[in-house]
Order: C-alpha cells, then sequence, then structure tokens
C-alpha cells in the first residue's frame, strides 16, 4: 500500500495500471490529442480515440475498454443521449468532460453512472487524477452495487426457503425445525443448494393442486 501511495505521488504508474485500454471519445481531433498527449506523458500506453457517432454504443462495446474517457466540449441532445446509453450499459470507469453544464445534464450523468464529471477544464496535467478519480469511485460503486444485489439474492432465497418450509409444515405436518432439516438434507444428498430444493419442493406442491 505504501510502494502504491508513493507511484501515485511521485506521478509514476504501475504496470498494471499503464497496460490499461483506454477509450477516448470525442468529435474534435485536436481536443482528443490533448487527451491521448496527457494519458501517453503519464504512462498509459494503450489508448484509443474514436469520434462520437451514432453506432457508439456499438463500437465501445466492440473495443472492450478498462476506462472510458467522453469530451464532449458543446453537446447537442443527441450526442448527451448516447454517451449516457453508453454510461448506462457499459460498466467500467467513465470520465465525462464538457465545456458547459447545467443541475439537468449533471443528475442525468450521475444517474447514468458516469464516475467523473469536469466542466470547463479541459488540460493534459489534469487528465491524470481524474482517471484516478474515475476508477476510485466506479470501484466503490461497483462494491457497493454487489453487495447490494447479494443482499437481494440472499433475502430472495431465504425467502424461497421459508416458504418451502411452511408448505411442508402445512402439507406433511412437520416443525418448522424438521422441514428445515428436510431441506437441509436434501440439498446434502443431491449437492445442490437449498434454495434449488426450496424451489423444486414449491413446484411439487403446485403440481398438486
Amino acid at each position: 500500500m505504501g510502494a502504491e501511495k508513493n507511484g501515485r505521488a511521485s506521478g509514476r504508474i504501475s504496470a498494471d495500471e499503464a497496460g490499461l485500454r483506454i477509450l477516448v471519445i470525442d468529435v474534435d481531433p485536436a481536443r482528443a490529442a490533448i487527451l491521448e498527449q496527457g494519458l501517453v506523458e503519464t504512462g498509459y500506453a494503450n489508448v484509443m480515440t474514436i469520434r462520437a457517432s451514432a453506432n457508439l454504443l456499438e463500437r465501445v462495446q466492440a473495443i472492450a475498454p478498462d476506462v472510458i474517457i467522453i469530451d464532449l466540449e458543446n453537446p447537442d441532445r443527441d450526442m448527451l443521449d448516447s454517451a449516457f446509453q453508453v454510461s448506462r450499459e457499459v460498466r467500467r470507469p467513465i470520465a465525462m468532460f464538457v465545456d458547459q453544464s447545467d443541475s439537468s445534464m449533471i443528475r442525468q450523468a450521475v444517474e447514468a453512472g458516469v464516475s467523473a464529471y469536469v466542466v470547463d477544464g479541459l488540460r493534459k496535467e489534469r487528465v491524470r487524477p481524474i482517471v484516478d478519480m474515475a476508477i476510485s469511485r466506479f470501484a466503490a460503486l461497483d462494491q457497493l452495487t454487489r453487495e447490494r444485489d447479494e443482499a437481494r439474492s440472499a433475502l430472495a432465497e431465504r425467502k424461497l426457503i421459508d416458504r418451502a418450509k411452511g408448505l411442508l409444515m402445512d402439507k406433511r405436518g412437520m416443525s418448522e425445525e424438521e422441514a428445515y432439516k428436510a431441506i437441509r438434507s436434501a440439498a446434502m444428498q443431491q449437492n445442490r443448494k437449498m434454495v434449488e430444493i426450496a424451489e423444486s419442493v414449491i413446484t411439487a406442491f403446485q403440481m398438486q393442486l
């Protein structure tokens, strides 16, 4: 951890960071060159640049970058919609540069999952810290999202198991402990998850109706 901090403080990047596939999306070749130069000078060797277009999402998915930088300057509504679609569909750290913005654009960017949103200030020396910030924020948000999804999944599984226990108690006269042990025993014998056995129990009783 100490070495990593020292590396960041001195402006160096690790071999893993240098190998990141970074995609720059910009309609202006001159501005794209500024971004690309800033990235290359920092140490990122794998940088690609494309123009924003109607089939932007498909092109980004085909490239499969690790980090995306979108520079929209003065974007029109179609460009914004395309950029926000990429943000929603491609689960990657995304930094967006715009020259002008308003509260509505900022809100849409946050809702779309943009990791770093920068207004009026494209300079190549700012590129590295903004990429760092985008990666860090994305990692934190991704962890929260995974934890939320895992919690929801666990809750759904518990509900299915409880429902299966209730059916066994009602239809077979088992106690709650007996029903639970029956589901757990079947799961162990069949090398399956308890929730899978619970689903089978529920389906079996439904077919008897």
